[in-house]
């Protein structure tokens, strides 16, 4: 097939268009200013020019604690944008094919959240992907929504990237590295969200799907991990989110569970567990961290 991949720099993009050259599509990767997703003008002619099957949106406004000082860019990225990408989509024939985020919900469930489960965003960035949603569903048939969570991979910025910097500050100070034990959610790696999409793009199945890894931590567990694979010999202590006030507030439970691929019988996403393991293998072998 013919993907447009948008966003190919950042952190998802960049696994995308790897892992669907190596699924043996034709790949064409774009990022902002080649095509500013919030100008319909300029994501028509991205598209006219390419003519994709497949129209892939790894663009976002994702900085959450900066989304709550700019609601109006947060729902411009996040949401209004999705217009444009969903009517050119439908004007084109083109599958579209958009992320979205577990922080739709509020984060008070203690069992995982369905595709069917209630939404409820407790913050700027969850209201704003969640309008994203609805928006793509208004104007767009032919879709597919990814909600994905605690993603980490080798490009851009993210929470391995962080701890290990962390880590690294707290030993050569001297102190401990405390972390918040009272998050829980599912550590997810961007190659194997990409696996998992493109493994399911023969199918007929449209709409709202939950994509992320197996199994469920605490922010303090993933950092005891990364810390471990890490070599950083440091002590890891817990804390709770109270010690920690940041301006978005944090969904206390946010894993979720991927329903409707195991109703198909495709989920293919592996234990977060596992998902790390391979991760910091070829790390290693692409040279380190």
């Amino acid at each position: 097939m013919k993907i447009l991949a948008i966003g190919s720099g950042g952190q998802l993009g960049y696994d995308f268009v790897e892992q669907a050259e190596i699924a043996g599509h034709s790949v064409f990767g774009v990022d902002y200013p080649q095509i500013n997703i919030t100008d319909k003008i300029s994501v028509d002619r991205c598209v006219n020019d390419i003519n994709p099957d497949i129209i892939v949106n790894c663009a976002a406004f994702t900085a959450v604690d900066l989304c709550e000082e700019q609601p109006e860019e947060a729902f411009r990225v996040n949401a209004a944008a999705c217009a444009a990408l969903a009517l050119t989509a439908r004007e084109t024939n083109a599958l579209l094919i958009h992320f979205s985020t577990d922080y739709v919900f509020d984060g008070k469930a203690s069992v995982p959240y369905t595709e069917q489960s209630r939404t409820n965003p407790q913050s700027v960035y969850g209201r704003s992907k969640l309008r994203g949603e609805e928006i793509i569903a208004e104007n767009c048939p032919d879709y597919m929504i990814f909600r994905i969570a605690w993603l980490y991979g080798m490009h851009g910025n993210n929470f391995v990237k962080n701890i290990r910097k962390f880590a690294d500050a707290a030993f050569k100070e001297g102190r401990p590295l405390k972390v918040v034990n009272d998050q829980f959610g599912t550590p997810t790696w961007t190659v194997s969200v990409c696996r998992q999409i493109l493994s399911v793009l023969d199918k007929d199945d449209r709409g709202i799907f939950h994509c992320t890894s197996e199994g469920e931590c605490s922010w303090f567990d993933f950092a005891k991990a990364v810390v471990t694979a890490s070599g950083i010999n440091v002590d890891v202590n817990p804390c709770t989110t109270e010690e920690f006030p940041r301006p978005a507030p944090r969904p206390a439970y946010s894993v979720l569970e991927n329903a409707r691929f195991k109703a198909m019988g495709v989920n293919i996403m592996p234990d977060w567990r596992s998902g790390f393991k391979e991760f910091i293998s070829i790390e290693n072998n692409r040279g380190g961290k």
